[in-house]
This record gives structure tokens, sequence and C-alpha cells, in this order.
């Protein structure tokens, strides 16, 4: 996978990941060793479409990919996808909506789940209010969601970037109204330790199950296996 040089973009990313962002959009099917077969069975449970954070790829998820698998979810109940860390919050919705009607086609499933790592909670988030996603997911869950803002996302001037800052006007029309629209079941979870998402405050909504977890950092959100069980119990 090729790098990007070292610039104010992987600065940013380093600050958010440990790691430099990679800009490579990959396919739903390739990630985690999730390989699918064709299948007229209907799920078991809803699938799942997990949504990477800024600057990350669908692998970041195979931790918790491993331990849904493990628990009974099928491959054909599992997915991801890569997106572009320069496009808006709002191309990557679209790209969310089109996944979300692959899924649903598919599987034959009525709605999808959506677990959001970081800033992919703002996008899916757009997705719900803005293209009709709330009658195709059942639940949705924001892991460390910059969803009030980052104080962070001033090292970044990419689009995205300035989306997510404190006092954007994308944030302000996003949470603008109600914060959780229509019957999807919202759930966030934050930790007062993140360093990354600044203040703590800006990841729990108006209208969902908020949840403080311990004392962790930013990247620990996609590995702690407390956090998972309550995610997998969401869901479930």
């Amino acid at each position: 996978m090729k790098r990007k040089p070292f610039s104010h973009i992987t600065l940013f990313c380093g600050l958010l990941l440990g790691v430099a962002c990679t800009d490579v959009v990959a396919p739903l099917d390739e990630f985690c060793g999730v390989t699918r077969q064709p299948s007229t069975a209907p799920p078991t449970h809803d699938p799942v479409l997990f949504v990477h954070g800024y600057g990350q790829n669908p692998d970041f998820f195979c931790p918790m990919v491993g331990r849904f698998r493990e628990d009974g979810w099928s491959e054909r109940e599992l997915y991801a996808y890569g997106y572009s860390f320069v496009a808006s919050h709002a191309a990557n919705a679209d790209e969310i909506r089109k996944q979300v009607d692959r899924i649903l086609t598919e599987t034959q499933a009525a709605r999808v789940d959506i677990i959001a790592y970081s800033a992919g909670s703002v996008s899916s988030r757009y997705y719900l209010k803005n293209l009709a996603g709330t009658a195709k997911v059942d639940a949705w869950v924001s892991l460390a969601g910059p969803n009030h803002g980052t104080d962070t996302a001033l090292n970044c001037s990419l689009t995205p970037c300035l989306e997510i800052r404190l006092g954007s006007q994308f944030l302000a029309d996003l949470n603008a109204g109600d914060e959780t629209p229509g019957l999807v079941r919202y759930a966030t979870w934050w930790s007062p330790c993140d360093e990354t998402i600044n203040p703590d405050t800006s990841v729990p909504l108006a209208g969902a199950t908020n949840h403080q977890s311990a004392c962790i950092a930013h990247s620990q959100f996609l590995t702690d296996g407390v956090i998972y069980q309550q995610v997998r119990d969401f869901v479930d």
C-alpha cells in the first residue's frame, strides 16, 4: 500500500491514528480475510457495515471483525469499504448509501447496522440524516466520533478536516434539529482519555445511548474487549 509523503496531512493522521494516511479506496469485499460465497439463505443478524476513521482503511477493524465472527456473525453479515481521505464527508456519505443498497440487495436483509469509528461517524450520520438512510439502518454506533468537532482537526486543511473543526458550518447543519433522526437505535462510546477527540464531550448525541468508557486511547476503541461486548450486545 503506497504511503503519502510526510506533510500536514500525515501529522493530522498521526494525531488521530499513530500512522500515516493512505489515499486508497478498497473494494467492499477485501478486508480482514472475509470471503463471501453466494447464498440464498437469509442472514441471521442484520449485516454490519464498518465505516473506518480518517486516513484509515477497513483492515483497522480486523480485531473487532474477528470477534464478531467468533460470536456467530457469518462472513455474509460483515462488510466494509475504504474511502479517500481527501473527499468531503458528504461524498463519503453517498458512498455509504451505495454500499448499504448493495448489501441489502445481496443479503435480502431489511436493514443494516453501521459501526463507525472516529470521523466515520460524521459521514455515516450525514447519510442517515440527508440521504434517507434512516429507513435502511437498524442500529448506528459511533466509537470516538467527532460528532461536535475536535481541535485536532486544526492540524489539517483538507475538506474533511475543515468539516470536523469545532464550530464548522458542516457540523452546525448536521447537528441542527434532531441529532438522532428516525427510528434508528443510536449509541456512542467516548473516553475521558481520548487524545484525538477534544473536547471529550464532542462524542455524545442527544437522543442516543451514550457510554463513557474506561480511560483508553483513541486507537483502543477498535481493540478493547469491553467496548466490543457492549457494541455487540447493542447491535444484536
